[in-house]
């Protein structure tokens, strides 16, 4: 007995048509079949820059059904239909996250190094010799360790939800690394720089340290979190400090920056540290309400422990 065929009409956002006449695929097909037979068609669009959901009757405020690229093409139809029609949405230019992730993190790796090896201060009309004090060669190591490490995870540790992200990111995330990297070495490593007391000094870099490792124990564990039969492919976040707050890995960077600025104490590094830890707290509050909503203890679900949100004891 032969496989059957079904036909698909691609539409875009505004109606238009983007394949005339629709494609013919097997009933077995799947969306992932489908994303390629419409690469194959228009070879602009590779499937990571396609979006397809189903059509949403017009005033309707429901959101539109996603299509995930593993599942068949007939469990999205309705019935014995052997016809259905995708809306397709262009993502844009898409990357890979771990060539975005390298990217921003290079650029403070690289450019912090120049603010304490080289005479830039000059160009900023110092004269003077410049000295440095074992608080600047401190935070030099502590800096570089940490967006080397980075970079390491980005490559041997991290699984990402998602293959891609637009290529319009990397600009926005190299300029926000980068520019904060300038900033904060500037400062840190200015030949007029007061630093702090020894005692401070090594408070300040020994909790950093401490929550450094902290945070890579963090991600080793949230690599393997996702599960393909969970919930939306979620699994609830156990061990370690994810017993006591949802967003441990976020809690660790945060205050893993708290304890190099303590020992550095510029307020560059302080200003950073407030946007970083604001950014975070953001995505935090959207995982923990996810988490919950995921796990909400109805028709067998296991329901989501009380936990902190970010910031014990705090938030």
């Amino acid at each position: 007995m032969g496989i059957g065929k079904m036909k698909v009409v691609v539409t875009t956002r505004s109606g238009r048509e983007l394949i005339n006449g629709g494609l013919n695929l097997d009933t077995s097909a799947t969306v992932a079949d489908l994303q390629n037979a419409i690469h194959q068609k228009t070879k602009k669009y590779y499937p990571s820059r396609q979006r397809l959901t189903l059509p949403v009757q017009a005033g309707s405020k429901d959101k539109p059904i996603v299509l995930q690229s593993k599942k068949s093409l007939k469990e999205y139809t309705s019935g014995s239909s052997d016809t259905i029609t995708v809306v397709f949405k262009d993502l844009g230019p898409q990357v890979s996250y771990q060539t975005l992730f390298f990217f921003e993190y290079l650029g403070p790796l690289i450019l912090y190094p120049v603010f304490y090896y080289f005479p830039v201060y000059q160009f900023f009309g110092y004269k003077g010799e410049h000295v440095m004090r074992p608080v600047q060669t401190y935070a030099l190591y502590y800096w570089c360790f940490h967006y080397f490490k980075r970079i390491m995870e980005t490559f041997f540790v991290h699984r990402f939800s998602h293959a891609t992200s637009p290529l319009s990111n990397v600009f926005r995330n190299c300029a926000y690394y980068w520019s904060f990297g300038c900033y904060i070495a500037y400062y840190v490593n200015h030949p007029l720089y007061t630093p702090v007391s020894d005692l401070q000094m090594k408070i300040g870099f020994g909790f950093g340290a401490i929550m450094q490792v902290a945070n890579l124990y963090c991600h080793i564990l949230l690599r393997n979190l996702r599960s393909p039969n969970g919930p939306g492919g979620y699994q609830i976040p156990r061990g370690f400090l994810f017993n006591i707050v949802t967003c441990a890995n976020y809690t660790t960077e945060i205050y893993q920056w708290l304890g190099f600025n303590i020992a550095t104490q510029t307020v560059a590094g302080y200003v950073f540290l407030v946007v970083a830890a604001s950014i975070m707290t953001n995505w935090a509050i959207a995982k923990h309400s996810r988490l919950r909503r995921l796990f909400d203890g109805k028709e067998g679900r296991p329901k989501y422990p009380r936990r902190w949100v970010i910031l014990p004891p705090f938030f």
